[in-house]
């Protein structure tokens, strides 16, 4: 959805940055619940590649990390914090099956170099969002071989959205969730801002679209909705060669954006950013910490801030929009986002002409 004033790249999506791939595995199983079978799933893996092999530790990419609200997990979070730098993929998962995504990273990681493990290791940067309201997640409905799996059919080029990968079975703001990405080009920097984001937070009042309050006209799409504390992990690219801590600044701007439409990350809810340049990378086998790698003049960095924050909310409203009727374990049924209602409120508030 084109919000904000900044121009999209030709796909609107992470993948307008050079060199960044997105890869999907979707669970989808309708079995008898445990210990008969393993249930409803609607689950899966979604994978973010700063390049196109499963590790990083050769040239590792200068990344900063920010946590709006802290519950969830974003596992890697300190050593990017520490050194500012991020040495796998990132992989995008379910909150119960991280553990197994994990060990499927790391073997992706061995398998794409022979030192790992034997003279340097790598910790996977994994994150999650809790799709239990739709997704039976007492039992394991991930393997470890599709971190693998996703990874390796990884692409550049357009980006499958809303129910898909790791967003299978989220919901937002009172509608079914999920994937959802967005890219904005800012001249003043020179530099594409993409971002990905795994949606699944909210409440269904709180919805806003470009700017018009439509949750208080639209209801819910969820009949039973589960609590408003659900998580967005957003992941940042630019191609933009910022230092460590000028990624933490642009990482932290993506809050901005979700508040756009409509979050105010409730006190249960996971909402973590990492953010990542293409370009600015250390060289083949330096680990050194790259907090003190210099970036642009900090003066551009207000561009990228401001497509950081419009990419940001576009990406999650094109999740909602994206996304189809889903029905999930105990009969519940996460609605669409009803694009017809929505164009109506849009147009009667002047958005369509503007976008």
């Amino acid at each position: 959805m084109r919000t904000g004033s900044l121009p999209a790249g030709p796909l609107d999506a992470i993948t307008d940055v050079a060199d960044v791939a997105v890869g999907h595995v979707t669970v989808w199983r309708d079995e008898p619940d445990p210990p008969a079978g393993r249930g409803v799933a609607r689950t899966g893996i979604t994978v973010v590649a700063p390049v196109s092999h499963a590790t990083l530790e050769g040239a590792p990419a200068s990344a900063g990390a920010a946590v709006l609200n802290g519950a969830g997990e974003l596992t890697g979070f300190l050593e990017i914090h520490e050194w500012g730098l991020l040495q796998t993929p990132i992989y995008l998962t379910s909150t119960m099956q991280v553990g197994r995504v994990y060990d499927g990273a790391v073997a992706a990681a061995v398998a794409a170099d022979a030192e790992i493990g034997l003279s340097r290791v790598v910790i996977p940067v994994v994150g999650e969002c809790d799709d239990s309201w739709l997704s039976e997640s007492r039992v394991p409905q991930v393997e470890p071989a599709d971190a693998g799996r996703a990874l390796a059919i990884a692409s550049g080029g357009a980006v499958t959205e809303g129910c898909v990968g790791a967003g299978t079975g989220m919901t937002a703001l009172g509608w079914k969730g999920g994937i959802g990405t967005a890219s904005r080009v800012s001249g003043e920097a020179e530099a594409t801002v993409g971002v990905l984001v795994q949606a699944n937070f909210g409440s269904a009042r709180d919805l806003r679209i470009d700017g018009v309050a439509a949750g208080e006209v639209l209801g819910s799409g969820l009949e039973r909705p589960p609590s408003p504390a659900g998580s967005c992990i957003a992941v940042v690219a630019t191609d933009a060669p910022l230092s460590s801590a000028q990624l933490v600044r642009v990482a932290r701007r993506c809050g901005l954006g979700l508040a756009r439409t409509g979050s105010v990350a409730h006190h249960g809810s996971g909402e973590i950013f990492v953010a990542f340049s293409t370009t600015s990378r250390a060289p083949r086998g330096d680990r050194r910490p790259r907090h003190q790698v210099e970036g642009v003049p900090d003066g551009v960095l207000d561009g990228l801030f401001q497509a950081t924050v419009e990419a940001t909310e576009a990406a999650v409203l094109n999740a909602l929009w994206a996304a189809i009727d889903t029905p999930g374990r105990l009969g519940r049924i996460a609605r669409a986002l009803p694009h017809d209602a929505v164009l109506e409120l849009l147009d009667r508030a002047g958005r369509l002409n503007r976008n």
